[in-house]
C-alpha cells in the first residue's frame, strides 16, 4: 500500500510517502513559482505514481471546504478568494493543478473556519477563519503520535496557529492574524490597521511583516528571513533577541488562553520548523519551560504537516468517516 501526503506551506511544498518506509522531500516555493521544478516529476523519482492508493493534499486556507473531499468534487481548489491576507502566490497552485490533472486518486483536506461543523459555536461566532488546511494534518499526526484525545497543538513556523482538541475533535483554533507571532506573520495591531486605512500598506503586506521580522528589522525573501534572525541572534544582536523573546511570549500567552477555556488537557504539542527547534536556539525548550505546568509538553517534527496528510490518506482509504470531527466525503 502506498499513501502520499502534501503540505502546502509558506516557504515550500512538502511531501511524505508512506509505503514500506517513509520518504520526505520538499520543493521551495520560489522554484515552483518560476517553473523550475515539476512536483510530479520529483514524486515519480521516489515512487511509481501508478502505485499510489491515495494522496491527501492541503491547499492554502481551504476555507471553501467543510469535509475531506475527492479532488474531482472540489471547486476553485477549495478556497473562497485568492486575494488579501494569505494571498496565493502561484507555486502551490501549479502543484495542485499537476495533481488534479494526473489521475492519481486524491482527496483535499479542508481548513478550519466558521463553517467547520465540529467547532465550538463560540469560536465560529468569534472568528471567520481559524486555521489553514495543513493544521488539520498536523493535529491528526499529533493525535496518532501521542494518543492524546485532549490537547493543545501549536504549529510554529512562518506563522503560529494553535488548535484545541477535545475528546478527539477539533473544537477551536487561533489563526495567525489574531493570535501569536510566527517568524514572518503575526496579528495586526492598531498601527497596522491605520497603515491599511491610510493606504500605506495592504493588509497582506502588514500581515507578512507582523511576526518576529518586524522586531528584528529583517528584510528579504521569506525563505531566508528565519535564518537571518537566527544568525543575528547568535551574533548577540539585541533586536533579534527581543524578536525571539517576544515571539515566545505571545505563543505562551496563546497556549495559556486556550488552556483557560478547557477542563482537561492530556498534553501540549509543539511542532513546526520553529516550534520543534532545539538547535541552534532551543525555542522548544523555552516554550516548554513556560507551559509544562499546564500539561506534559511533547515535540513532534517539522514534517508533521505532510506526514499527517499521508496518515489522513491512509485513514480515508481504510474507510474512516471523519478526521478529528471533520467528515469525509466518499
Amino acid at each position: 500500500m502506498v499513501f502520499v501526503g502534501m503540505d502546502h506551506g509558506t516557504t515550500g511544498v512538502s511531501f511524505t510517502i508512506l509505503d514500506d518506509k517513509t520518504t520526505h522531500f520538499k520543493i521551495l516555493r520560489e522554484d515552483l513559482s518560476a517553473g523550475k521544478v515539476s512536483a510530479l516529476k520529483e514524486l515519480s523519482k521516489r515512487v511509481d505514481l501508478n502505485s499510489i492508493d491515495l494522496m491527501a493534499i492541503t491547499y492554502a486556507m481551504g476555507d471553501a471546504l467543510t469535509a475531506v473531499t475527492p479532488i474531482e468534487k472540489v471547486k476553485n481548489r477549495g478556497i473562497k478568494s485568492m486575494e488579501g491576507a494569505g494571498k496565493v502566490t502561484g507555486g502551490g497552485t501549479a502543484v495542485y493543478n499537476e495533481i488534479e490533472n494526473s489521475g492519481i486518486p486524491t482527496v483535499v483536506i479542508p481548513g478550519i473556519h466558521d463553517e467547520t461543523t465540529c467547532l465550538d459555536e463560540r469560536f465560529k461566532a468569534a472568528y471567520s477563519h481559524h486555521a489553514s488546511s495543513e493544521k488539520v494534518s498536523i493535529c491528526y499526526n499529533a493525535f496518532l503520535e501521542t494518543g492524546f484525545k485532549n490537547m493543545i497543538v501549536s504549529d510554529i513556523s512562518s506563522n503560529t496557529v494553535t488548535m484545541l482538541i477535545e475528546d478527539g475533535i477539533i473544537r477551536g483554533a487561533m489563526d495567525a492574524c489574531i493570535g501569536a507571532m510566527g517568524t514572518i506573520h503575526g496579528p495586526l495591531d492598531l498601527k497596522m490597521i491605520r497603515d491599511i486605512d491610510d493606504g500605506i500598506r495592504t493588509a497582506n503586506e502588514c500581515f507578512s511583516r507582523a511576526g518576529a521580522v518586524k522586531i528584528a528589522d529583517v528584510h528579504g525573501k521569506v525563505s531566508h528571513m528565519k535564518d537571518e534572525i537566527i544568525k543575528n541572534y547568535l551574533k548577540g544582536d539585541e533586536k533579534a533577541k527581543l524578536a525571539v523573546d517576544t515571539m515566545i511570549m505571545t505563543i505562551v500567552m496563546e497556549i495559556y488562553g486556550l488552556a483557560g477555556i478547557t477542563k482537561n488537557i492530556d498534553g501540549i504539542i509543539l511542532t513546526g520548523s520553529t516550534g520543534s527547534m532545539q538547535e541552534p536556539i532551543d525555542i522548544f525548550g523555552a516554550i516548554k519551560k513556560e507551559v509544562e505546568n499546564i500539561a506534559p509538553v511533547v515535540r513532534i517534527g517539522e514534517r508533521s504537516g505532510s506526514v499527517g496528510s499521508a496518515q489522513i490518506a491512509k485513514a480515508v482509504f481504510e474507510g474512516e468517516n471523519d478526521i478529528l470531527g471533520i467528515p469525509v466525503v466518499k
